[in-house]
C-alpha cells in the first residue's frame, strides 16, 4: 500500500504540473475565448480533487501518521482557495470589465496559491518515499578514521 501511495503522491504531482502548463495554454490562445482555461478549470476543479482525495485515502491505508494524512488532504482546501481567487479576480473588473489593479493583485495571489500547493504535494511525496523506504536497509558504514 505504501508503494500505491508513493505513486499517487507522483501523479497528484503530475497533475499539478499540468495546471500550470493549461495555465499558459490558457493565458497564450489566440484570440482568447471562453473555452481558453477549459483544461486548466477541469484538472483544478475535478482531476486535482480526486486525486487529492485518493492520495488521503492511501495515505491513510499506508498507515501514514496522521499529520502526513492531513496535508495529503490540503490541496483540497488550496483549491477551495484557487476557486475563490479567480472568482474575485474576475468579478474586480471596472463597468467598462477591465481589469482593476485590485483584480489584477487577486490574480497574482492565485499563481502564488497554486504555487503554495505545488509545494505541500512535494512534501507529501517526499513523506510517502521515505515511508515506502525499506526499512532494513543498512546503513552506509564509516569509513576508517571518520567519525560513525
Amino acid at each position: 500500500m505504501r508503494k500505491a501511495f508513493v505513486v499517487i503522491s507522483a501523479l497528484l504531482l503530475v497533475a499539478f504540473v499540468l495546471q500550470f502548463v493549461f495555465a499558459a495554454v490558457g493565458g497564450f490562445t489566440k484570440p482568447a475565448a471562453d473555452g481558453a482555461y477549459t483544461l486548466h478549470s477541469v484538472n483544478g476543479m475535478v482531476v486535482i480533487p480526486v486525486l487529492t482525495l485518493l492520495t488521503a485515502l492511501f495515505a491513510a491505508l499506508a498507515r501514514a501518521p496522521g499529520r502526513l494524512v492531513a496535508l495529503a488532504l490540503l490541496p483540497i482546501g488550496l483549491v477551495v482557495v484557487q476557486a475563490l481567487l479567480a472568482m474575485f479576480a474576475s468579478a474586480s473588473t471596472d463597468a467598462a470589465g477591465v481589469s482593476t489593479p485590485l483584480g489584477l493583485t487577486i490574480g497574482g495571489l492565485h499563481a502564488v496559491n497554486g504555487i503554495i500547493a505545488v509545494h505541500v504535494v512535494v512534501g507529501v511525496l517526499q513523506a510517502a518515499r521515505k515511508l515506502a523506504a525499506p526499512i532494513d536497509a543498512a546503513p552506509v558504514p564509516a569509513r576508517a578514521g571518520e567519525p560513525a
